[in-house]
This record gives C-alpha cells, structure tokens and sequence, in this order.
C-alpha cells in the first residue's frame, strides 16, 4: 500500500484523468476527496471507491476551483472528514475547441486561466498553511500538459496557461522544499477524456489517426497512464522528487 492512510484530494475527479488518479490512489489505501463540478460524476466516483475499498475512504466535495471560497471549502470539508491532508491534485482543467487564435472570445480565454491557473495558486492559498501547520510535508501534483512543453497552432492559449503551470509548478517546488512539501506536474499527451475533441479540433477517427501519428508509442495516452504517473510522483518512492513537468506523452514532446 503505496499511500496507506494519507488524504488526497483530486478536483477534476468526476471523469477522465481525474477519475483514474482517484481511484489508484484509493487502490493504494489513500482516503479520497473528489472534487468536481459534474455531481453526477463526482458523486458516482466516489461511490464507486467507497463500494470498492470500505466505508470512509471517499467524499464527494462539489467546488469550482477558480472560486477563493469554494477552494477554501473544499479544503474545510476535507479536513472536517478526515483531520488533515497529505496530498493534493490540481487535475481540473478546460480548454477552448482547436481553432485560430484570434477566434477564442475574451470570456473564454479569462476562464481558460481561471481553471488553469487561478486554481492553483487558490489551493496554495488554502491549503500551504495547513500543511505547513501539519509539520510533516506534503506532496502537491498539477496536471499541465504536453501542450505546455511543445506548443503547437489551433491551442495557443490552452498552451500558454499549461506553461503556466509548468512554471509556477517549478517556483512553488523552490518555495516550498524547506517545509518538505513537493511540487510536481504532470505532463500527459492528449488522451482518450471528454475534452479529447476539443484538443483535436473534431471527433472523427481521422483526427484521432492524424494525431496518433505525431505519437511515437502510436496512440493517445489513457486515464491509468496519468494514473500510475501521478501515483509514483504522490509516493514515498518519489520523495528526493520535486519540481519535475513529468512527461507522460509515449514520446511527443522528443
């Protein structure tokens, strides 16, 4: 049991990347805060841990993570469950559909880097202090993307918030290694998720085939990928492990 009784929270838990991480970390005895906006998905996800591993090991805590106080709740709901918290994920995260740059509205590209970005430094706001109070470190894990580190055209601002997180991923980990919390991003290639169309520009299988060619280990990534990723960089294993944009991308980015 690779994470036997530390709290995680996952926002972005309800489907795709976020869903998968939640569920690893619960195979491997954590106790689960899933976060989302999607209750059905949340809800549903959570249950399913609960039906899986016991009573007590997931909540569902709805939040819009671009909200200082819906960020300051969730952080409340976890610690009013469990007492404290390990390990947090900032997996939840939007995008604008593949077309020219010029096309994405204002409104759109302010909540591209709401949920993106904002949402971090909002959990670092809330939940730095508690860790810190905690005394005994912690593990953060932002999810970025392949988008962050080999930008390409029809996601320019998608790829400039993933930089972003790149980024400020590498000076939280500065900041914050004295207090022996670790800062860490995950760099996954587009997978098989909702928000799969909006990243290829379509939902045809000769979009899929035209990006799968660009992938030297010949397909998208899948949930268990970020998965088994994320479970390593939250592991003891990884403890020497922090300010690293992980590239979980079957060679893209090369």
């Amino acid at each position: 049991m690779r994470l036997k009784d530390k709290v995680a929270i996952v926002t972005g838990g309800g489907s795709g990347f976020g869903e998968a991480i939640a569920k690893r970390f619960a195979e491997e005895g954590a106790k689960l805060v899933v976060n989302d906006i999607d209750d059905a998905g949340g809800t549903r996800v959570a249950r399913e841990i609960e039906g899986a591993q016991g009573q007590g090991s997931a909540i569902y805590v709805r939040a819009d993570v671009s909200r200082n106080e819906d960020v300051a709740a969730l952080i409340k709901a976890s610690l009013d469950r469990y007492g404290r918290i390990d390990i947090m994920v900032n997996n939840a995260g939007i995008t604008h559909v593949n077309q020219p740059m010029l096309d994405v509205g204002e409104a759109e590209f302010d909540r591209i880097f709401a949920v993106n970005v904002k949402a971090i430094y909002l959990a670092a706001k809330h939940l730095v202090p508690v860790l810190r109070k905690q005394g005994t470190g912690g593990a953060i894990i932002n999810t970025a993307s392949t988008a962050g580190i080999r930008p390409r055209p029809g996601l320019v601002w998608y790829n400039g918030s993933k930089g972003a997180v790149i980024t400020l991923t590498k000076g939280m980990a500065a900041e914050l290694g004295p207090d022996q919390i670790r800062v860490n991003a995950l760099c996954p290639v587009a997978g098989d998720t909702p928000l799969l169309p909006s990243f290829l520009g379509g939902s045809t299988e000769a979009h899929r085939q035209k990006f799968i060619a660009t992938v030297p280990l010949g397909r998208l990534s899948m949930p268990k990928d970020v998965a088994n990723a994320a479970l390593y960089l939250a592991s003891d294993e990884a403890a020497f492990i922090t300010g690293v944009a992980l590239e979980v991308d079957g060679g893209r980015c090369i």
